[in-house]
């Protein structure tokens, strides 16, 4: 029992050392994209995606990587979109944007895995994107197309449908400045950041625990034998396509899958193992079962596919691309996994800092209605226009 006791709390230990490296860099992402989302209505997106041309995808992804980084709340968000009359690539292409090209995810990259998995995740994720819709266009007919509507315009409730109905941003005239600054612009930041904390946190700290209890529990001849370590262009060809799985068996989406993927790098995953990993959080078991819901068995199957394939491709890519230039890192590999404990460090400083911020955020959120919206969060009906009260 004392070796019981011994192996929980080293992957506690190691989970909360890995959750008090990244807490700065995801209080900062999780504000910059509140801010944003005060002044942007959610309303008007669906407009902006009339088609699948170039022009439409871009704005999808522009929009997305200005949304939500919560893969529940982007699925939803996109049927949604979807509902409104939005084309249905565009609208997956804002889903994943939502969840593979948000700033927090970036900061998280960086600060656990290095500064090039960032790079990767900002060539890779419009890579994605364009390929996706490229596949798409082939598998997706127009019965299909067709099917998937009426399947989605049955508003059947699924996870974060309240949170997707929920538009805070703030109406009225003036600049973005001033709207921001005002006691309106205020609340709607403190509300969107809250929420988006409570739609993140489950899979966020999920994915700290997995990771805290595979560093401390699998050893690295396991990892090196799945991997293929000790066959280099095999573990290059097996990555990309092995990554995606096990983001299938670990259950952890969103950003709250980093954590693993630095255990995985140390491991002997091949850098486009790491990054189609990274990308698959949207095809986790959970969220198949609401694509079938939302879309219908059909598409939901097909959806599956071509997201795999997608991801695979973009692991490839980036390897085949970022190992000539000198962009995968080399030698021994050092991903944060909460080995170093917590000192006082520039890390610390800035986890005062932001919490400072949070705790004035979620103080206002506190004051000014958030408790209601937080019981309005896991359903509700499907309308994204109207606005919140401030």
């Amino acid at each position: 029992m004392t070796r019981f006791w011994n192996a929980i709390g080293h992957a506690l230990e190691l989970a909360g050392t890995m959750t008090w490296q990244v807490t700065w860099s995801l209080i900062l992402g999780f504000l910059l994209s509140a801010v944003i989302q005060a002044v942007v209505r959610k309303a008007t997106i669906a407009r902006l995606l009339p088609d699948a041309s170039p022009r439409s995808l871009a704005t999808a992804s522009a929009l997305g990587a200005a949304s939500s980084s919560c893969s529940y709340a982007a699925v939803a968000l996109a049927r949604s979109l979807v509902r409104k009359g939005a084309d249905f690539t565009a609208a997956m292409a804002f889903q994943f944007a939502s969840t593979n090209l948000v700033l927090e995810l970036g900061l998280i990259l960086a600060l656990l895995l290095g500064w090039q998995f960032t790079v990767a995740e900002f060539v890779g994720g419009p890579l994605m994107i364009i390929v996706l819709a490229v596949i798409l266009r082939r598998v997706l007919t127009r019965p299909l197309l067709a099917e998937a509507r009426a399947q989605a315009d049955r508003a059947v409730p699924g996870s974060m449908e309240g949170h997707v109905a929920m538009d805070m941003s703030v109406t009225g005239e003036g600049s973005f400045g001033r709207r921001l600054v005002s006691p309106a612009g205020f609340t709607s930041v403190s509300h969107t950041f809250v929420m988006e904390w409570a739609a993140i946190l489950r899979d966020l700290v999920i994915g700290l625990l997995i990771a805290g209890c595979a560093a401390a529990w699998i050893p690295d001849s396991f990892w090196g034998n799945l991997f293929f370590t000790d066959h280099p262009l095999l573990a290059k060809v097996w990555g990309p396509i092995i990554g995606p799985v096990v983001a299938i068996a670990a259950f952890v989406c969103s950003i709250g899958n980093v954590p693993l993927a630095a255990v995985l790098w140390n491991g002997g995953i091949s850098f486009g193992g790491v990054v189609s990993f990274i990308f698959a959080d949207l095809i986790i078991i959970p969220l198949l079962f609401i694509y079938k819901k939302y879309y219908g068995a059909r598409v939901a199957w097909r959806l599956f596919g071509c997201f795999y394939l997608t991801m695979v491709i973009a692991g490839y890519v980036i390897e085949l691309v970022f190992a000539p230039i000198g962009l995968v890192p080399g030698g021994a590999r050092h991903a944060s996994t909460g080995t170093d404990g917590i000192r006082w460090n520039y890390t610390t400083g800035l986890n005062i800092a932001f919490l400072l911020v949070a705790i004035v955020l979620v103080i206002r959120f506190l004051r000014t209605g958030g408790r209601q919206m937080l019981a309005m969060m896991g359903g509700g009906p499907d309308d994204m226009s109207e606005p919140a009260h401030h």
